[in-house]
């Protein structure tokens, strides 16, 4: 039986490369892969049968596939312990990782709240205090949940009387959350204790007693990191009561796939429920009037046109930033008592640029644009009217900015790829920015540059990307190189400073971000032309950025590796089954792998309004043609690849990485570089894992990497400082 039986009209010309023998590899480099048995599993879409022979590897609990895991790590720790560089850029991270950090302070029941880590602690510590000049008070320290820093602080919502704080926790990395609530005031937590939370927020009633919140039906035990959700349910929880005593406020038992997040309105009348579809850029806004006893929720806006964000109100006039008749976003007011759209009163236009958010802070409208990739912020008042612009420190990305109607003052970070995310305190009277928090890093900015370029994609489409390098690059295609990109479900990359991209940097490695479609870097439109059967174009772009690259001598495909996670995983597979010749190095990082199963399990069906669904006809002839896992063909030469996962990554199950890591090994020309899979114990899809972690998988990628694209082993170690 052959695994790709794909009918012979699916059959593509990258399909059809002859086995060869790939150039003779490093020394030590030939590796014993673990036997991965196959299986007859076969499947119809459509009329096509496919094959499936590592089905079996979708049991994340059985014996087998525990074995297989085992094996496979040990293969990969012990070709990762024979880096000569590792622990050099191991203990060159934990130094640069040990910097003081902070999060942007909000303001809540006459207190501010925010976040610091001193540097190496695994979770980010939560402080309190009544003014800005007082000395801090810890209030949750989450490094004392678990030993090994693996439950993490993953939301917290302040009642508006100051008195309580609603905390959710996530162990082990995965999406499911439990909420607590601990009085501020002694530090200690009440009875109240909520399970089976997934995807939601926390919105107070202003009396601080109770709030709403969304969860599914409890799963089971045995299978609740697989299995789909579906019948999502926004309920009401009175402080003092039980999990079995609370309030269902709204479900559409008729609609599987809505999911719900609830807000009260600042003035504490209304609840505002937010109904989304998946991930569709598109939502649905109902209300309800918590000034009346036994009120309805009414429908406002129900059409599913558009993208709705809630910004605030006046009474019973609502604010929202929409993307109907505008891709690049606008904002209206809408009267609830006449909601009809020909009533509605546009306040700030669309523009060239893309508006991101918007807030309601001092009676003026702070509003967040994305300008080419880098954030824009200018404040208006409550009529449109614009005032000034936020004077920021460069080409960076700024956010925060929330705040209440009434506060003078409010709070954003800037970041950039060379400066550290620094906490500045804007007072709106003057119209001036002061540094709150500025963390120091071991490193000199000075050394490094960043450059944007814009290049021409394979249809035409301009397309930026950033570039980043020491000083005074030379342009002869020596320089290692890690692209990375991700182009999906209207997510924008901007300039983000990274310890980890930072040492990179210093080992004299390139790091390129390339702003593909797919992402929200241009509107609507832009994330819309990356999308379903428009989505080859996503991997167009990135190697469009590959082959741009290379002409212009940045590197060479002998130096240039590709990187990227969850969606940006799912494109580094894409782009190196369609051109592995362009690259010597890949890592697909808890991605998004076999195509015509992904909606199969957990949140996955909510990934088609990107990728569409094998379920229908037109859509599975897309998606086969660029599925990682059915496009790998047998005696094909792939980049030396590391594969990264976890066993507790309920967002895009590890399966995925599972099958594509099996059938990478067993389709490897003879001779051809690493195929390996690194899969991580007690860790999820990435939030909230703890620091100590995040340096052994950094370490193990830039190692990785500094072996596959021959770098100069002397050269890094210098760069760690180690010689």
């Amino acid at each position: 039986m052959q695994r790709r039986a794909l009918l012979a009209s699916l059959l593509f010309t990258q399909a059809a490369a002859m086995a060869q023998t790939c150039p003779t590899p490093a020394a030590g480099t030939t590796l014993n892969y673990p036997v991965s048995r196959t299986v007859d599993q076969q499947d119809n879409y459509h009329g096509t049968v496919v094959a499936d022979p590592y089905r079996w590897l979708e049991d994340a609990n059985s014996a087998e596939t525990k074995d297989w895991v085992e094996a496979q790590n040990k293969l990969t720790q012990g070709y990762l312990a024979q880096i000569p560089n590792r622990e050099a850029i191991k203990a060159r991270l934990t130094k640069l990782w040990n910097f003081e950090r902070f999060s942007v302070p909000f303001k809540e029941g006459g207190r501010y709240f925010y976040s610091r880590n001193d540097g190496l602690q695994n979770q980010s510590v939560l402080y309190t205090m009544k003014t800005l000049a007082d000395v801090p008070r810890l209030l949750l320290d989450p490094n004392t949940l678990a030993a090994d820093g693996t439950v993490a602080l993953a939301g917290l919502a302040v009642s508006p009387n100051g008195k309580y704080l609603a905390y959710s926790t996530a162990a082990s990395g995965s999406d499911w959350n439990e909420i607590k609530v601990r009085d501020i005031d002694s530090g200690k937590d009440v009875e109240d204790h909520i399970k089976w939370v997934k995807f939601s927020r926390t919105a107070w009633l202003h009396d601080g007693s109770g709030f709403f919140y969304s969860r599914y039906d409890e799963p089971k035990e045995a299978t609740k990191l697989a299995d789909v959700n579906y019948f999502q349910k926004l309920y009401f929880h009175k402080l003092g009561t039980p999990q079995s005593a609370d309030v269902l406020v709204y479900d559409r038992p008729d609609h599987k796939d809505w999911g719900f997040g609830a807000e009260v309105t600042e003035d504490g009348r209304y609840l505002i429920i937010n109904a989304s579809q998946g991930t569709e850029n598109k939502n649905r806004v109902f209300y309800k009037d918590l000034s009346k006893k036994d009120a309805k929720v009414v429908g406002l806006l129900e059409d599913f046109d558009a993208a709705y964000d809630f910004i605030g109100n006046d009474g019973p006039v609502f604010l929202f930033r929409t993307e109907r008749n505008a891709p690049r976003g606008r904002i209206v007011s809408i009267d609830t008592r006449k909601p009809g759209v020909l009533n509605w009163k546009q306040l700030v236009p669309e523009t060239s640029n893309t508006m991101v958010s918007a807030s309601v802070v001092n009676s003026q409208l702070i509003v967040d644009y994305l300008s080419d990739a880098h954030s824009l912020v200018k404040v208006f008042d409550l009529k449109g009217k614009a005032l000034h612009d936020v004077e920021l420190p460069g080409l960076g990305t700024a956010g925060g900015f929330g705040g209440k109607r009434s506060d003078t003052e409010t709070f954003y970070s800037y970041t950039s790829f060379t400066t550290p995310s620094t906490i500045y305190r804007y007072d709106l009277k003057s119209n001036k920015s002061s540094v709150y928090r500025q963390p120091k890093v071991d490193f000199d900015p000075s050394a490094f540059e960043t450059r944007q370029e814009f290049y021409t994609s394979r249809d035409g489409t301009k397309v930026p990307m950033f570039i980043v390098s020491k000083k005074g690059m030379k342009l002869d295609g020596s320089n290692p190189t890690y692209l990375y990109g991700y182009g999906g479900f209207n997510i924008s990359l901007t300039p983000t400073f990274s310890v980890a991209n930072l040492a990179w940097l210093e080992m004299g490695g390139v790091y390129v971000m390339a702003n593909l479609r797919g992402g929200g870097e241009y509107g609507e439109s832009w994330h819309a032309a990356g999308t379903k059967l428009q989505k080859q174009n996503v991997f167009d772009d990135f190697i469009g950025a590959a082959e741009w690259l290379v002409a212009h001598k940045v590197t060479s495909p002998s130096k240039l590796s590709i990187g990227g996670g969850s969606n940006g995983g799912l494109l580094v597979g894409a782009t190196m089954t369609q051109r592995p010749d362009l690259f010597a190095a890949a890592i697909p990082q808890v991605g998004v792998l076999d195509m015509l199963r992904f909606h199969k399990f957990t949140i996955g069906w909510a990934w088609t309004s990107d990728y569409g669904s094998s379920d229908n006809a037109d859509e599975f002839k897309a998606l086969v043609k660029y599925s990682p896992l059915h496009n790998l063909k047998k005696g094909a030469c792939y980049p030396a690849t590391m594969i990264t996962t976890a066993d507790h990554d309920d967002r895009v199950v590890p399966a995925h990485s599972f099958k594509f890591a099996a059938a990478a090994q067993a389709d490897q020309a003879p001779g051809g570089a690493p195929i390996l899979i690194r899969i991580d114990s007690k860790a999820g899809h990435g939030a909230g894992k703890p620091t100590n972690k995040q340096i052994e998988e950094v370490a193990d990628r830039w190692g990785f990497l500094s072996r596959a694209l021959q770098m100069n082993t002397g050269d890094t170690a210098k760069a760690a400082g180690q010689q």
